[in-house]
């Protein structure tokens, strides 16, 4: 059997997080959360290569944090823009939080994805609109069989003269869409992915869930394979096409007792999706995974908290078989 690849592509942003609990935390974020998780599950049975650019102070560090996991390769961290991610997180209770962002990556470009075409799965984990290139997506559908996993964090994020990180209404979704094979988001990315009235948004409602049924089933019909959105605590709910009829399954949440920290859980989900993919082709087990992941980052202030493919496992079978 050869070797799983899969490319994970977004920034490694340089976060200082105040927890709700007031704990202040300094780490990597992003796509270190999905890398290196996949790292351990993967282990000797396939490699993870992060796209990114980061800032070259930032360089010997990262290198140091993916070293520590022999399947992580690094030639697609790329310095020689000088141009990465820095950002101030300040938790107001355990799921919302004010964000700053402080400096901005350069875009991921097609001639950054070019040396990965082989790659089984590309998961974009942007975490605000510019940070990915339409043409990017483009480019792989074009020149690569990988299979398209796309974070609607990005689209849904805009970052003003100040740094302060803000929503914004998906408007160009129809052109992007077309390109993704497997569509994530939270539920208020999927109310600013829907609606397109501002008012009706002025604050996230988490009862507000009766888009959904119509919103997946409209990405579903321009293209789009598979559409998981994340309800909370809750779990999530995945949507595809079987015989031209749109099929929906919930799949629960793996419960914690106690949560630590919150970022990067929705970067962990994406990268149990793409591990389900990969590995099963199967869409339900895919979430399985992809909750599993999300609860795990929960757990703890480093990576310590992600599990080897045996342990997580097990995980599996004593929540969802």
């Amino acid at each position: 059997m050869s070797k799983v690849k899969i490319a994970v592509a977004g920034p490694i942003p340089r976060d200082t997080i105040i927890t709700h609990k007031g704990e202040t935390i300094e780490k990597y974020g992003c796509v270190t959360h999905p890398a290196i998780a996949l790292a351990k599950l993967l282990d000797d049975r396939g490699e993870v290569f992060p796209v990114t650019h980061i800032n070259k102070v930032d360089e010997a560090p990262v290198k140091k944090l993916f070293s520590q996991y022999g399947n992580i390769r690094t030639e697609g961290i790329h310095t020689h823009h000088d141009k990465g991610t820095v950002i101030e997180l300040r938790f107001l209770d355990q799921n919302n939080r004010m964000e700053k962002q402080r400096s901005s990556m350069s875009p991921i470009l097609p001639e950054d994805v070019e040396p990965f075409l082989d790659a089984d799965v590309f998961v974009f984990v942007p975490i605000t609109d510019f940070e990915i290139a339409l043409d990017t997506l483009k480019y792989l559908k074009e020149n690569s069989k990988a299979q398209i996993i796309f974070d609607a964090h990005g689209p849904t994020t805009w970052v003003d003269e100040e740094g302060t990180r803000l929503r914004k209404i998906w408007k160009d979704k129809k052109d992007w869409l077309p390109y993704i094979d497997v569509l994530k988001m939270n539920l208020e990315e999927s109310q600013f992915s829907w609606f397109e009235d501002e008012n009706i948004l002025t604050e996230y409602n988490e009862e507000l869930t009766d888009h959904l049924d119509s919103f997946a089933d409209a990405c579903l019909e321009l293209g789009t394979r598979y559409v998981y959105v994340t309800l909370d605590s809750r779990g999530c709910v995945v949507y595809w096409k079987d015989n031209g009829k749109t099929e929906k399954t919930f799949i629960p949440s793996m419960k914690v007792d106690h949560v630590v920290d919150t970022t990067g859980c929705g970067d962990s989900f994406a990268g149990g999706l793409a591990y389900g993919h990969a590995v099963h082709a199967d869409p339900v087990i895919a979430a399985q995974y992809a909750n599993i992941l999300g609860a795990l980052r929960t757990q703890g202030k480093d990576f310590s908290v992600f599990k080897d493919r045996k342990e997580t496992e097990a995980l599996r079978k004593s929540v969802y078989l």
